[in-house]
């Protein structure tokens, strides 16, 4: 069984959110791959609910998951606060702390590429990590 972390965080996230955990655990299920899920607060919400936008116990869950699925951080009620305690910091300091440096972002796919871009994905999960690469492969047949 794999563990994934939730943070909706800000904006549009939390509303996205539903809807892709359904499609993540209808994938799951045809892949026979068993799921567990929990969430926590990041950005802007985090900030709201416990003073930073990146609390201890959000980087902490995170980094014992096997994966994390983020929705999105910021929006203008929080930018008039100082750089060091804007939303964006606590993607940035999720970043830091799992050792990963991009994010993997839904796109649209036209019928024409998909042939093409099906067999051509090079999914990379962070050093050492092969999880997420092992989820992608076993999910995006039935995404794409």
């Amino acid at each position: 069984m794999k563990h994934i972390y939730l943070l909706p965080g800000d904006g549009i996230g939390p509303e996205v959110m539903g809807p892709a955990v359904e499609v993540m655990h209808a994938a799951a299920a045809r892949a026979e791959l068993a799921l567990t899920v929990s969430e926590g607060l990041v950005g802007g919400a985090a900030i709201d609910a416990a003073g930073s936008p990146l609390p201890a116990d959000t980087l902490a869950a995170a980094q014992s998951a096997d994966a994390v699925l983020l929705g999105g951080v910021g929006g203008p009620k929080w930018d008039d606060l100082p750089t060091d305690q804007r939303p964006e910091k606590g993607l940035l300091g999720l970043r830091q702390g799992l050792g990963l440096f991009a994010n993997l972002r839904p796109a649209l796919l036209f019928g024409q590429l998909a042939a093409v871009i099906k067999g051509g994905i090079d999914l990379q999960a962070a050093p050492g990590d092969d999880f997420l690469t092992e989820l992608a492969q076993q999910l995006l047949p039935y995404v794409i």
